[in-house]
């Protein structure tokens, strides 16, 4: 029996509905691969099909093409993320396009098209979040499939181990495999090495599932004021509605609601875990203009590798809004690719935003010195190491702790600074010190360097010639000894110990206060000799280490300075303006005088090596949650459901003390242990107080689904329901009428 192809495709119009698999109808053998698989008219309505004979109208067609995911308001399900590419052997994938001309891929998906063709292009990118209401993210928890054809594979099937075939002929449009963008498994496309079953199957994400971030983990909010309740109008509605002279302030008011909403992005998106030990998931922070082009072309790699929504571009808005939107995901660890200033940046954020417990930070090297990421064993800088191979490492890596230093300056009120001529600052550019701080000779040689590149920066474009001019600039100052008197303006006490003479004896040039050994791009000042502790990057001590010109040049063939002191707390007092340099980055700074002390310490990670057992893991297990359980009653809830901070307000505490639950806990084990706990109260429903605007009810059906980190964030909050006493008859009562007063009552005469 032959198959009614325009039956199908009529049949396939009507239902409209598109979803993975990349196929144009042009392209199919009727006769010999695809007739037996596509007679399921279920699994036709799941592909996407192109055809001369359909135009399928799309939303938003004039969007400029971004190569980032849009987290706006008219942010679309599926949109590719586009990218200029020069690579051959691969046609458009817009249907029957001959047009010539640039050309972008998809960083995602990598599929490609002509910049003239992307929008006509019919096909949609893998989804990357889920676009439903805030009742309905947990109903669907697993990934589908992403099915792209293509006309060029490398590997083999995964069904048949067979290599794919290649072509030798560029001008044919065969294709010759399908493959799944999320888990990279690719078949022949042919009926025995890919059917329909496959199409049905759940992706597992492939070799990193324990670093991805699912798409059903990112959820996107409906707009604020379009939130239906399932309460009908409160009578604070009801008495605002019957107000028809505000009518007018009200839509002026919900107007400005509206602008407000459309500037203020963040709380449009909500990440919702499904929490799991063996889940680690990674959100990645890249500066595309770090280590020339590697920068960018990494972004598309870990866009290709990972969900795009993880991967974040630090130029667009800096790394505070991921952290937010990431910052209750178990487990969760960040990747900050860049230099030393990039996982500054990070860790800074982290301080700011109170992340408790804060998630580890891995490095990948892209800048100059690389000095934290040599200490934490992921090298000097990035050589071309496949991506997937650094993502592996990075879900293995085992957790250390980092000592951060804060550092405060005050001007030093005996020195007269009028004389300054304008040159020195009274505050150090960074105030927390994660690497090293130093004064002196070494960042007079940064401080120039600094001014020279932001002169000609197209004189600083390789590292090579970066290190020739630091020692150029060495040499100099080992003729001049500009700061061979440093001692006479500065004192030193380490831990309540003046330390000057030793200073002034050994005639030092530079004080460098060292928190991790490595140092000016790989060197190690501090001499590893008896009578000292051994340093580590978590004992909260700094090792102080004195340079003169003479050691400078010698630490690159692997010399040493003068050991100082190992302290907790260093307090430095200068009369004159000193160049000095907080992780590389110097000023000149007027006469002040400094305080180091400890602030905190970063859980960072490290990269795990075989021989090295000692390392210990601190995130090991999910934490329990401590969260107390709170009450609001119905009459409350109907007369201030908007009102989500007045409802927290007037919530009653259940109990004095905080539960103490699990984090992988759902909310219909934690209906049985409350029903232990808590017997008074048995008609309740759980509120979610963290997804939207407003509380909002889950429905008891539904609560296997909900997990307690889904609803709750400081407290867990229930709603009471009105129940009928059992001590109260529900029958009507019996009224006992006088003769002459059923006579005159109006509802007698009816």
């Amino acid at each position: 029996m032959k198959f009614n192809w325009n039956g199908w495709l009529q049949c396939f119009q009507r239902r409209k509905k598109s979803h993975c698999l990349h196929v144009d109808i042009n392209e199919i053998d009727k006769n010999r691969v695809f007739e037996p698989v596509y007679r399921s008219i279920d699994f036709l309505c799941d592909l996407q099909y192109e055809s001369n004979e359909r135009e399928e109208v799309r939303p938003n067609t004039n969007r400029e093409p971004r190569s980032t995911p849009d987290w706006g308001l008219d942010s679309i399900n599926g949109e590719h993320l586009w990218v200029p590419t020069a690579a051959s052997g691969d046609f458009c994938y817009a249907n029957d396009c001959a047009k010539h001309g640039p050309r972008l891929k998809c960083a995602a998906c990598r599929v490609m098209a002509h910049a003239c063709c992307t929008s006509n292009l019919n096909f949609d990118c893998k989804a990357s979040f889920r676009d439903v209401g805030v009742r309905q993210y947990r109903e669907q928890t697993s990934t589908h499939h992403h099915w792209v054809h293509r006309r060029s594979e490398k590997g083999k099937c995964a069904n048949c181990s067979k290599s794919f075939q290649s072509k030798l002929s560029f001008s044919s449009k065969e294709i010759v495999a399908v493959s799944c963008s999320w888990c990279k498994l690719a078949y022949h496309n042919k009926e025995a090495c890919f059917n329909v079953e496959k199409i049905g199957e759940n992706c597992e994400l492939g070799a990193h599932k324990t670093i991805i971030v699912p798409p059903s983990w990112i959820v996107k909010l409906p707009r604020k004021g379009s939130f239906k309740s399932s309460l009908r109008k409160s009578p604070r509605d009801k008495k605002s509605g019957s107000a028809s002279g505000n009518s007018g302030a009200s839509s002026r008011k919900k107007s400005r609601d509206r602008e407000k909403d459309d500037k203020d992005h963040g709380n449009l998106w909500v990440v919702k875990p499904i929490p799991s030990p063996n889940i680690r998931p990674v959100i990645v922070f890249i500066n595309p203009k770090s280590g020339g082009n590697q920068g960018a072309k990494l972004l598309q790699k870990f866009q290709w590798l990972l969900n795009p929504r993880q991967v974040f571009d630090l130029t667009q808005g800096g790394p505070k809004m991921a952290l937010e939107l990431f910052q209750k995901v178990p487990n969760l660890r960040v990747l900050a690719c860049g230099g030393d200033g990039t996982v500054g940046w990070v860790l800074s954020i982290l301080d700011q935003i109170g992340v408790s417990p804060p998630p580890a930070v891995g490095v990948l090297p892209l800048g100059t010195g690389n000095d934290l990421a040599r200490a934490l064993g992921w090298g000097g800088g990035y050589t071309d190491e496949p991506i997937g191979k650094i993502l592996s490492n990075i879900g293995d890596s085992d957790t250390t702790l980092l000592d951060r230093w804060q550092v405060t300056v005050e001007k030093n009120p005996n020195v007269n600074t009028e004389n300054d001529s304008g040159k020195g600052k009274e505050n150090l550019p960074l105030n927390v010190v994660n690497n090293y701080f130093s004064l002196g000779v070494d960042a007079h040689i940064a401080l120039e360097f600094h001014e020279a590149r932001e002169a000609r920066p197209e004189k600083f474009n390789s590292r090579l010639r970066n290190k020739m001019f630091y020692g150029q600039m060495g040499g100099k100052d080992l003729v001049r000894r500009k700061w061979k008197d440093l001692s006479g303006f500065v004192t030193l006490e380490c831990d309540g110990q003046d330390l000057t003479s030793k200073l002034r004896e050994h005639r030092v040039h530079a004080i460098v206060f060292l928190n991790i050994p490595s140092y000016g791009g790989g060197t190690h000042p501090w001499a590893a000799t008896s009578g000292w502790k051994e340093p580590s990057t978590e004992d909260g001590l700094l090792e102080v280490v004195g340079l003169t010109t003479y050691q400078l040049p010698l630490l690159q063939a692997g010399g040493h300075g003068t050991c100082i002191a190992q302290c907790s707390h260093a307090k430095l007092v200068t009369t004159r303006t000193i160049p000095m340099q907080v992780d590389g980055e110097a000023c000149r700074v007027l006469p002040s005088i400094i305080e180091i002390k400890l602030l905190n310490k970063a859980t960072m990670l490290t990269k795990r090596r075989r021989s090295n057992k000692s390392q210990h893991n601190i995130d090991i297990k999910l934490e329990s949650l401590k969260l107390p359980v709170m009450k609001i009653r119905m009459a409350d809830y109907e007369l201030y459901h908007s009102d989500k901070d007045k409802l927290k307000k007037i919530a009653e505490c259940w109990k004095a003390e905080p539960f103490e639950l699990d984090a992988t806990l759902d909310l219909e084990s934690l209906r049985n242990i409350l029903a232990k706990e808590l017997v008074t109260v048995k008609n309740f429903c759980f509120l979610d107080s963290c997804t939207a605007e407003r509380f909002f009810r889950i429905d008891r059906a539904q609560e296997q689904l909900h997990y307690v980190t889904d609803v709750a964030s400081e407290a867990v909050y229930i709603l009471e329901e009105n129940t009928v006493p059992q001590n109260v008859e529900t029958t009507v009562k019996k009224v006992v009428v006088e003769p002459e007063t059923a006579q005159t009552s109006p509802r007698s005469e009816s």
